[in-house]
């Protein structure tokens, strides 16, 4: 019985599944959270330096006006506030895997010749 739990456990390791897991897993986690942050703090902070509404994600480009009323707008604070979580969330992700060294879980591929 150890044998095929033995090989088992070999190919998470050598496949880096241990890894992705993790990045997956807390990836998911932290997404949330750092949106709520990001919308609730972040946002409105940026969107008081900037002219016009007081929230990032109001910000827009009007495209196309039909009697006053923009009918088509490109939402560039939108956007702005969705890279802004990426990058936040990447940098949680790679701190928390490097921190805890969770990188070092997988087993490192030999080179075959």
């Amino acid at each position: 019985m150890k044998k095929p739990l033995y090989g088992f456990m070999e190919f998470i390791r050598e496949q880096g599944v241990v890894g992705l897991a993790v990045g997956l897993t807390l990836g998911t986690a932290v997404t949330v959270f750092v949106k709520s942050i990001v919308d609730n703090i972040v946002n409105p902070l940026i969107g008081l330096v900037l002219p016009g509404s007081s929230n990032l994600n109001d910000k827009f480009v009007c495209l196309d006006k039909v009697e006053g009323v923009c009918t088509n707008k490109l939402s560039w604070g939108v956007v702005l506030s969705s890279l802004i979580s990426f990058l936040t969330i990447a940098a949680i992700v790679y701190f928390v895997v490097h921190g805890l060294r969770l990188d070092r879980l997988d087993k490192k591929k030999e080179d075959k010749k």
